[in-house]
């Protein structure tokens, strides 16, 4: 984010990223089972099938993991494509986590490219999402926003970690925070575990408290 709290520059987060943060977010894709994305985030960030480079590809070989995580993304709606190269180029299968109330014939669809999970009526449930996660072995979540995801994570209590970039700017204007809806709230106290400075930028990592 900026210095004055804005997620977005010019109504892309990448719009506020330089080549520390661009790094921190490859090394944060190398090391987790699965990448997990709103899909407002993924249509406006202009998502393809989740690789990760040929480095980060060795790393996790190396270690016993998948070649590349896997990409799943949460979506009430099911504003998604089955033809996209998201789904059509994946290395590992996706999952698309959606609601009851999505239409059945776009389940159907998107069943053919992805697993196809439902938990809640209107709104996915964090909870029960990141536990399905889990039960599949994949417990190292590395969440990409968007502002209504990440709040339903905070509101759910499952958010253990927070990498955030700081970067050297004032946006002003009427730019996203990072987090949104989910309101109210129990507030989570939060521990900071690292700092990293790259020219005048930022890079925090926060724990759970």
């Amino acid at each position: 984010m900026s210095v004055d709290g804005a997620a977005t520059h010019q109504g892309l987060s990448g719009g506020l990223s330089d080549a520390a943060d661009k790094r921190v977010f490859d090394i944060l894709r190398r090391l987790c089972d699965v990448v997990l994305v709103g899909a407002g985030t993924v249509r406006a960030e202009g998502y393809s099938a989740m690789r990760v480079d040929e480095v980060s590809e060795r790393h996790r070989m190396a270690h016993g993991m998948t070649a590349h995580p896997v990409f799943a993304i949460v979506s009430a709606s099911l504003d998604l494509d089955p033809a996209s190269p998201i789904f059509t180029e994946a290395p590992e299968r996706p999952i698309v986590f959606t609601t009851e109330l999505s239409r059945p014939d776009t389940r159907d669809a998107l069943a053919e490219v992805a697993d196809v999970l439902i938990f809640g009526r209107d709104r996915v449930e964090a909870g029960q999402m990141i536990q399905a996660l889990a039960d599949r072995g994949l417990s190292r979540i590395h969440c990409e926003g968007g502002p209504h995801l990440l709040g339903d994570l905070i509101a759910s209590r499952v958010l253990d970690e927070l990498c955030l970039t700081l970067s050297p700017r004032l946006e002003a204007g009427v730019a996203t925070r990072i987090t949104a809806g989910a309101s109210p709230i129990n507030p989570v106290g939060l521990r900071l575990a690292h700092t990293l400075v790259a020219g005048e930028t930022l890079l925090l990592r926060y724990v759970r408290a």
